[in-house]
């Protein structure tokens, strides 16, 4: 159960507004100047800037609240790493998801190592509290390493071929990092990963749902889920 609501005092527009505004940030490739041209076009006049300190301050909490309502993700987990440019310094975005494509855990390293991989691991168990049935890698060897030390009797794969679940999951965050043109610090974007994976989760189709009728009803449930952990229902 949720151990906090949202507070919305002090704040001159309606919670259902501030919330509607930061889900349209964090869920489509939007810019900031995009979002303020569509609220101004319904009526409602809020700055970029506004619209940014909202996403920062609101974004984080709602995601939180989304990402402990998951339920048991499955039992094969992709692991993938991907290079990010910030302010000139390469990074690496450390991703799980599982078999049905959900991303399960991502955490942006400075190395790409075994003990990047160590701690991508051992955080995926601890958060979800169980061993997967299997990982299915790349072919760096980090991970047959990490996970020796980790849950050496783990099954493991390790081929390219067989990882584009993890490969393909990062195909949004591409889209969204051009858009924005980069980000500015690491700090700035684990938060908004954080945000745009735990709205996507809620709002990706399963294949398993791929009929018009039950489309809609599990966008009608991810909407109710998003103002749920809002605090607007």
């Amino acid at each position: 159960m949720q151990k906090f609501k949202l507070s919305y005092k002090r704040h001159r527009f309606p919670p259902q507004v501030i919330a509607h505004v930061v889900w349209l940030y964090v869920r489509f490739n939007l810019s900031l100047r995009e979002v303020e041209e569509m609220m101004l076009a319904r009526g409602v006049d809020v700055s970029y800037e506004t619209i940014r300190r909202w996403t920062i301050k609101f974004g984080p909490l709602i995601a939180h609240v989304l990402r402990r309502r998951r339920p048991r993700p499955g039992d094969v987990w992709h692991l993938d790493e991907v290079v990010v440019k910030i302010a000139g310094r390469s990074y690496w975005l450390w991703r799980a998801v599982d078999q049905y494509g959900i991303v399960l855990e991502e955490i942006l390293q400075s190395r790409r190592d075994k003990r990047a991989a160590k701690r991508l691991l051992v955080k995926l168990i601890k958060r979800w509290g169980f061993v997967p049935k299997r990982i299915i890698t790349d072919k760096l060897r980090s991970y047959g390493a990490a996970k020796r030390e980790v849950v050496p009797g783990l099954d493991h794969w390790s081929h390219k071929g067989l990882n584009n679940r993890a490969e393909n999951s990062h195909l949004p965050f591409r889209k969204r990092e051009r858009v924005m043109q980069g980000f500015r610090s690491p700090g700035s974007l684990q938060r908004f990963v954080s945000m745009q994976s735990a709205t996507r989760n809620s709002f990706a189709v399963p294949a398993r749902r791929r009929s018009a009728l039950t489309i809609r009803y599990h966008r009608l449930e991810a909407f109710e889920a998003w103002k749920s952990a809002a605090n607007v229902a």
